[in-house]
């Protein structure tokens, strides 16, 4: 029921493209191309986005194609990479894909989980937080006191089903505590 209710946005969208990629010379056009590819990668259904991979047979050739752009990427010395892919602005799940030193896919991992949470301790430094849980949806800095706030939406379940997870940076960058605050809805 939900994507007959997006059917005519998405019509309407790609009329809108259809018009628009009339009157582009080619290099406009690949990147008008690449830009509505990105726009659906970030809002196709988790089912659809990780269909079909498997360890050890999908290239990353296939992952691109597939899951689009990574939000960041990284290379490690053994020649294996880790992609991030946040879901969504405020998106409930994170991917991290790990890709052997052999250009397939080792693994495919939803970051935003109690355990992985519990892996965040006083110290840590925000690119070592971020390795862990990717993108945080939600930066709020408090010069006053002074810290700054990483959030991640997650699925909790409880009592209510999301909550954001957060994260404080001391004045120099580093962990100094963690906390959870509910969503209030309706407000």
């Amino acid at each position: 029921m939900a994507f007959r209710s997006r059917l005519p946005f998405v019509a309407t969208l790609a009329f809108a493209t259809a018009l628009s990629l009339a009157a582009c010379n080619d290099q406009q056009t690949d990147q008008a191309v690449q830009k509505l590819k990105d726009f659906f990668n970030a809002v196709k259904p988790d089912a659809l986005l990780l269909k079909g991979l498997t360890p050890g047979i999908t290239t990353e050739d296939q992952i691109r194609s597939q899951m689009g752009k990574p939000e960041t990427e990284r290379t490690f010395t053994d020649g294996s990479k880790r992609f991030e892919y946040p879901r969504g602005p405020q998106g409930l799940n994170t991917y991290m894909v790990d890709i052997d030193r052999d250009g397939r896919l080792a693994a495919v991992t939803q970051v935003l989980t109690a355990a992985n949470f519990a892996k965040i301790h006083a110290g840590m430094t925000g690119d070592e937080v971020r390795r862990l849980l990717g993108k945080p949806g939600e930066i709020a800095r408090y010069p006053l006191k002074p810290e700054t706030v990483w959030s991640w939406k997650w699925l909790e379940g409880g009592v209510t089903p999301e909550a954001f997870f957060n994260v404080h940076f001391d004045a120099q960058g580093k962990v100094y505590t963690t906390s959870r605050s509910d969503i209030i809805r309706g407000r």
